[in-house]
């Protein structure tokens, strides 16, 4: 697979970068009409560097919806954050993640960009959501704070697309609060929904397939204008809690050659 070095731009002698581009390589007369920006993982604390490994499991999901949305115009990037941790109010994932989207516009100009996170990232992409070119969200399994006396924001949400996926079994982080904050996104969102995947852990191994295609099907819909599948139409659909908790089935994409 070619790939295409970026050149870093770090105006404050921070270390945020961008992959290289995955997929296929753009050919003569071909332009970029979409971008996804992978959010990975990590901890609750840490000012270290990143774990490999945590950025290592975004490349297989990232080569499959680059794949998935080639024909599209679609570059897919995974973001380097600058540290390991949340870090609490300093929420650097999320300074991360909208340095990012910024980026993406400084490069490629005024294209739709999605964010997908999983874990850690997925709460940085639903608060990063609020960039102007940002149409989409996808949290995967995203960690969340357990209610306070301030409730996490979603109406930067308004305007977006946003999906959530998350496994029911999943001790890491706890399906009940995606699901609130679900609630909460929809009364002023109506472009919301959630999928569940029943009996599935925090990594969703025994779905794999399924949620890459979901993924795909999310993403090629919201930044493409592609009709979703059935499902995901129904789940968009459907007022709550119906379609906050839509399962996932299992063999999901196999007839859309996901």
């Amino acid at each position: 697979m070619a790939q295409q070095a970026l050149p870093q731009r770090d105006p404050e002698g921070t270390q945020e970068r961008l992959t290289a581009r995955l997929g296929k390589p753009l050919g003569a007369g071909r332009t970029v009409h979409g971008v996804a920006l992978l959010l990975p993982g990590g901890r609750a604390t840490g000012t270290g560097r990143p774990s490999v490994l945590a950025l290592a499991a975004q490349r297989p999901p990232a080569r499959r919806l680059a794949a998935a949305a080639a024909a599209d115009g679609l570059v897919v990037h995974v973001v380097h954050y600058r540290r390991s941790g949340w870090n609490g109010s300093a929420a650097d994932p999320v300074r991360d993640a909208e340095w990012a989207v910024d980026e993406v516009v400084r490069r490629y100009g005024d294209v739709p960009v999605c964010l997908v996170g999983t874990d850690m990232g997925g709460r940085a992409a639903l608060l990063a959501a609020g960039r102007p070119a940002v149409t989409a969200v996808l949290a995967i399994a995203p960690w969340l704070p357990p209610p306070g006396p301030e409730p996490e924001p979603v109406r930067q949400l308004c305007g977006r697309r946003v999906l959530i996926v998350h496994g029911t079994n999943d001790e890491h982080t706890d399906p009940d609060l995606s699901f609130r904050l679900a609630q909460r996104a929809k009364k002023v969102n109506r472009d919301v929904c959630r999928f569940e995947v029943h009996s599935d852990g925090h990594g969703l191994r025994q779905h794999r397939a399924e949620v890459r295609a979901l993924a795909a099907d999310f993403v090629r819909g919201a930044l493409f204008g592609h009709h979703f599948a059935r499902p995901v139409a129904d789940a968009l659909a459907a007022p709550p809690p119906l379609g906050l908790r839509m399962p996932l089935a299992s063999g999901f994409g196999a007839s859309l050659g996901y």
